[in-house]
Formats: C-alpha cells, sequence, structure tokens
C-alpha cells in the first residue's frame, strides 16, 4: 500500500500535450513560509538528475536547488523503452525545462553521465542519429539560460536523484517520505508539442 510508505502517487495531467512532473518542496528550518523563484545571477542554482534503466522500467530523478538552500526533487517514470543513456539524457531534458519555467536564469547541472557530461560541451563528438537528437533538444533548452555548466560527479555524490530514479524506474518500496512521482508517455525527441506548466495550488 502507498499509504503505508507516506507516499502521494498523483496520477497524470496532460497540460498542452506535456506531463510536468510535480514537485517536493523542502525549505531549510530558517526559510520564509513562502519561498519564492528570484533570478540570480551571483549564485547559480544546481540541478543534479540521474536516468536509471533496468529490466523494471525506466525513469529519472531530479533535485534543483536555489542558492538559497530550497530544494524541489521529483521523479518521472518513463512509459516507453530507454537505454541508459537516453534516461540520462531524458532527466537532463526535463530538469532543465522545470528550471526554465521557474524563472531560473543561472544553473550548473551536475550528472552522474560522463557521456552526458562530455557531449553536452562538445568534448566528445556525437556520432549516433538518437544521441544527437538528444544533444539537440538539450542545447535549445540551454540556449534560454543566461549561464550554464555541466559537470560529472561521481554517483556517490548524487545518491539522492539516483535513488529518485531508481524508485520511479520499479518500485515506491524504499521511499521514506512524500514524494510526487509523474508518468512520461513518449520520448522527448518524439514531442510535437511541448509546453511545461508550473501550478500553484490555492484556496478554490
Amino acid at each position: 500500500m502507498l499509504g503505508d510508505h507516506n507516499i502521494t502517487y498523483r496520477p497524470q495531467t496532460s497540460v498542452k500535450g506535456q506531463i510536468l512532473a510535480d514537485f517536493l518542496v523542502e525549505k531549510p528550518n530558517d526559510a520564509p513560509p513562502e519561498a519564492s523563484v528570484i533570478e540570480t545571477l551571483q549564485e547559480p542554482w544546481t540541478l543534479f538528475t540521474n536516468g536509471s534503466s533496468c529490466v523494471d522500467g525506466s525513469g529519472d530523478g531530479m533535485i534543483l536547488t536555489s542558492p538559497e538552500g530550497t530544494k524541489f526533487t521529483y521523479g518521472l517514470r518513463f512509459q516507453f523503452n530507454a537505454s541508459n543513456n537516453e534516461a540520462e539524457y531524458e532527466a537532463l531534458i526535463a530538469g532543465l525545462r522545470i528550471a526554465a519555467q521557474m524563472g531560473v536564469r543561472n544553473v550548473h547541472v551536475s550528472v552522474d553521465s560522463k557521456l552526458v557530461a562530455n557531449q553536452v560541451p562538445g568534448t566528445y563528438v556525437t556520432k549516433e542519429e538518437n544521441m544527437i537528437k538528444y544533444l539537440e533538444k538539450a542545447k535549445s533548452l540551454i540556449s534560454d539560460f543566461a549561464n550554464f555548466s555541466i559537470s560529472q560527479v561521481p554517483r556517490s555524490k548524487n545518491k539522492k536523484a539516483d535513488t529518485l530514479s531508481k524508485i520511479a524506474s520499479t518500485s515506491f518500496a524504499h521511499l521514506s517520505k512524500q514524494v510526487s512521482v509523474e508518468v512520461l508517455n513518449e520520448k522527448s525527441i518524439q514531442e510535437r508539442e511541448m509546453a511545461t506548466v508550473v501550478e500553484e495550488e490555492g484556496p478554490t
């Protein structure tokens, strides 16, 4: 039972053809009740992403952290087969979309994929057609940011995003806190129209 693990599963909702992952806000103890999204070029937001692909399914986990320490944590479950490299790119693309919709202008991305970390800045030559499409999609999103950087981090330093990606791709059994997991029906490179919208819940 999901209730035994304090987990909320929200069915997918379509917004102009795009399924947007809801996020869980983790506020530091000294944070104000309402943490607003503030554009800053002095200190970057940090985005940790990790994609997971296994026999039981595929998914990704993303953690977006503001300079003040506010965390937005969420996962996506894929309704399609994805290789490890595709899952890593899907995680990057989803994270960049969320960051852009939140008004972030300066972001540093940490990934555990050596391939993604080197293909994005052009250190590695991209030859496979699928990877070329993913790279083009990622660069299109990156162009919307004033400042962007990416680096590879050991999986040991990206444990939380790694855990989220595995939870999203398989089961909820080991999750100890509330988190929303959304479903993505098709690959980012197959989309005809993509529009992500962050909606705030309030009194009706």
